[in-house]
């Protein structure tokens, strides 16, 4: 199986991830932001087809190193498969989840979900900066992921408001069965 944990940034997937993994005997995590990091510092003679600047969503290889990646983790991890990740394009989104889905039909994939306050809160919390210069691009993204989720598109929503990780993971948990 494959969990995807959607999310803003600072919504806590990543730590949700972390305690899933603990739960769930022989699971593993995959994070493509390693791989969306490296392509976004890549030198800029390397082209790279990209439809948007300074976000690797919008980085074609991204997309598919992501579907390879997970393909990999799928094939050689014996347990379940948890990738924390955030999208807010519909077309990016449809093209991993169908990616992924060629491959492993048992796919979860769960939304996190918290008031931009929360979210904010959370972000400043551990350490992010988001007032002043060189913020403008955390703020924007969390303002479009918060309008992103106000439908159920992205995944199955889980409120992750006033819950500590923990519960938010024994949440997903319990639905997974």
């Amino acid at each position: 199986m494959i969990i995807l944990l959607n999310g803003s940034f600072g919504v806590g997937k990543t730590t949700v991830a972390k305690i899933l993994h603990n739960y769930l005997p022989l699971s593993t995590i995959y994070n493509p932001e390693w791989v969306g990091s490296v392509l976004m510092r890549a030198p800029k003679w390397i082209k790279l087809k990209r439809t948007g600047a300074n976000d690797f969503q919008h980085i074609e290889l991204w997309r598919k190193s992501t579907i390879a990646g997970i393909r990999l983790y799928h094939w050689f991890t014996p347990g379940t498969v948890i990738v924390p990740m955030t999208f807010t394009h519909r077309n990016y989104f449809d093209e991993v989840v169908t990616g992924i889905k060629s491959f492993a039909p048992e796919l979860k994939i769960f939304c996190l979900k918290a008031s931009l306050d929360t979210i904010k809160t959370r972000l400043i919390q551990r350490g992010t900066k988001i007032e002043g210069e060189g913020s403008e691009w955390i703020v924007r993204r969390i303002v479009e992921c918060s309008n992103a989720y106000l439908d159920n598109y992205f995944g199955e929503p889980i409120d992750t408001e006033y819950r500590s990780a923990k519960d938010v993971a024994d949440d997903i948990v319990r639905r997974l069965h």
